[in-house]
């Protein structure tokens, strides 16, 4: 009998608000009604047969449109005060890639990438190279102002560790067995312009293979760079055997000896999705098709949302 479709999404991982006035705690029921809506735009692929790639699409593009989160509309800025944004796709099947980096004005970084690796030329595109390509797919494009919100002006400026949401993104297994992968992030707070994080390299922040499993990983990305993270988790499931929650936990191991933080959100063939961290937070949901919804920030158990 094969296994029931699946999908989970993140919302990004790291430190809790200090306290509750910079909207920490305050936020949540509005981030919650979000990673809902995402992971309803994901499960309405999935139900109707969809492919695992489409659903993980479609929940990230509700997430880019979501100010909640660093990805799209309410990136973070970088410390020249302008949005750059990374995505990356990728399909298990036959393990396709594509992806965008340093992207201004994409209204859905996610689709670039999508039409990137359906191109089929190249894996990776970046900055004016990216646009151009994206332009010339026909996707929406937004005015800079468009992407800023107050939030990340007063981010910027008094430099707060964990006063928003971070990187987005969601893994799938639809009905046919098939697994995918979608990453959309608008950077670190203040990073240098130019700057890439793992988001968009195959293997770092975004993996899928059907003989593995789907990954997307969020925290600090330089670390998951240089612990190839996502890879980690495909081969230690290949190669050691081990569960994927053990492969996770190794992975992170190594993005924590690498000196930074995060977690992820992964699924295999087979079973439901795992969603480790190593941080104090990490926004998640996840749902199988015809089930509950399930959403948390915290550790600890989820928290079921009333279906629409």
């Amino acid at each position: 009998m094969q296994p029931p479709a699946v999908l989970a999404i993140h919302g990004g991982a790291g430190p809790a608000s200090p306290d509750e006035t910079d909207g920490g705690a305050a936020r949540w029921p509005g981030q919650a009604a979000g990673l809902g809506a995402a992971l309803r735009a994901g499960l309405a692929v999935l139900a109707d047969g969809g492919p695992a790639l489409e659903a993980v699409i479609a929940a990230v593009m509700v997430l880019e449109d979501d100010e909640h989160w660093n990805a799209g509309r309410g990136s973070a800025l970088t410390a020249a005060g302008t949005v750059e944004m990374d995505a990356a796709v990728a399909d298990g099947g036959d393990r396709r890639i594509g992806g965008v980096a340093c992207v201004t004005g994409v209204r859905h970084p996610v689709l670039a990438a999508r039409a990137v690796m359906e191109d089929g030329r190249h894996v990776l595109l970046s900055g004016a190279g990216a646009e151009a390509f994206a332009r010339e797919a026909g996707l929406a494009f937004e005015a800079p102002e468009w992407f800023i919100i107050e939030r990340r002006r007063g981010a910027l400026a008094d430099w707060l560790a964990g006063a928003g949401g971070g990187t987005v993104g969601a893994v799938a297994r639809d009905r046919d067995g098939h697994l995918a992968a979608a990453t959309s992030t608008g950077g670190r707070n203040g990073q240098l312009p130019g700057r890439i994080g793992d988001s968009p390299i195959p293997g770092a922040g975004t993996w899928a293979d059907n003989a593995g499993c789907a990954v997307s990983a969020t925290g600090i990305g330089e670390a998951f760079l240089r612990a190839a993270f996502a890879h980690e988790v495909d081969a230690r499931l290949r190669l050691e055997g081990v569960d994927l929650a053990t492969a996770c936990q190794e992975a992170l191991a190594a993005v924590t000896a690498a000196g930074g933080n995060g977690g992820c959100i992964a699924v295999t063939g087979d079973g439901p999705p795992v969603m480790p961290f190593t941080t104090e937070l990490m926004h998640r949901g996840w749902a199988e098709v015809g089930g509950s919804l399930w959403v948390a920030a915290r550790p600890g158990p989820l928290e079921r949302l009333e279906t629409e």
